[in-house]
Formats: structure tokens, C-alpha cells, sequence
């Protein structure tokens, strides 16, 4: 790793470690199941969102990062930065049980998310590929932030990364 990476990384590290007292403490189980549960609440409802995706959107981009642990992400972040800022980002979210990040920020080099879509198909897709990522036997692709994750770890990253943007979704 050359000197500019590692000032990058060990800055992050640092801000990391600060964050950790903003972040908030995750009250829910961080399972597949526990997601499911709480996305299937929104089920045929109208849904209020608060944020700059419509929840098509949203599940949307939730259902591309779930499919992706499975496929691979199509830009994944340099193995430094997965192997110092991303795993640590991941372990500080995982101790305290919950995550935040930017509820807008596409996952690099997915396809752009549809303008219009249909909120129940995209929670249906979203749902899917759960089930899918809960029944997948096969090897996991690493993260594009993260790096390479085992399955509880990443069952845990689905269901902070559903917890966080629910935060934005409710029933109307």
C-alpha cells in the first residue's frame, strides 16, 4: 500500500472510530428473516417515504446489493480499501447493530435505478432475492465496499442495509 493509501485509511479509521457514538443501536434481530419480516409489513400498503428514491427505488437497490453478494458487484472498491476502510466501517455497523450511509448513493456501476416503477414489484423482487441470497449454497462474491464476507456476516449487512433505509419507508 503506498503512503497516500494508508493516510486515506487510517483518516477513515480514525472518523470511524469517532462515528461509532453517532450510530444508532440496532433493536432488531440482523437476519434474513427479520428483514423479511418487517419489509412484508409494507406489503399492498401505501407507502410514505421521506427520502429522494420513491420505494420502488429503494427496493430496487436493495434487491440489486442482495443480488450482487451472489453474482458479484459490478465495481467493487479497491482490495486496500475493502481490507482497511470498508472492513472496518463494516465491523463498527455490525457491533452496534445498525448502519447509516448515504440513502441515496447508488452501488457503483449498478444500472441506474428506474425513474417509474411499481413500488409492489419492486418489494416482490426485493423479497426474492432474500429468499434467494437465504437458500443460496454457492460461493459469495466479496462486497464492492466490505470485501469478502461470510453468510451471517452478510445476512447481517442485508438486514442493516433494509433496517437503514426503512428508516425512510412507512405504511400511509
Amino acid at each position: 500500500m503506498n503512503r497516500r493509501a494508508f493516510l486515506t485509511a487510517g483518516a477513515a479509521v480514525a472518523t470511524g472510530a469517532a462515528g461509532w457514538f453517532a450510530l444508532p443501536s440496532g433493536a432488531q434481530p440482523l437476519t434474513i428473516q427479520a428483514a423479511t419480516d418487517a419489509l412484508g409489513k409494507l406489503k399492498s400498503a401505501t407507502i410514505k417515504h421521506t427520502g429522494g428514491w420513491t420505494p420502488a427505488q429503494v427496493f430496487e437497490h436493495m434487491a440489486q446489493s442482495v443480488e450482487y453478494s451472489m453474482t458479484g458487484f459490478p465495481q467493487p472498491k479497491p482490495v486496500w480499501f475493502q481490507a482497511t476502510v470498508g472492513a472496518t466501517a463494516f465491523a463498527l455497523f455490525r457491533a452496534k447493530g445498525a448502519m447509516t450511509h448515504p440513502l441515496t448513493e447508488a452501488i457503483p456501476g449498478a444500472p441506474a435505478l428506474a425513474a417509474a416503477g411499481d413500488q409492489n414489484v419492486g418489494l416482490d423482487r426485493l423479497l426474492k432475492s432474500l429468499a434467494d441470497f437465504d437458500a443460496f449454497g454457492g460461493a459469495l462474491q466479496p462486497h464492492f465496499a466490505y470485501g469478502a464476507l461470510d453468510k451471517r456476516a452478510y445476512a447481517a449487512a442485508h438486514a442493516m442495509h433494509v433496517f437503514n433505509h426503512l428508516t425512510e419507508l412507512s405504511r400511509g
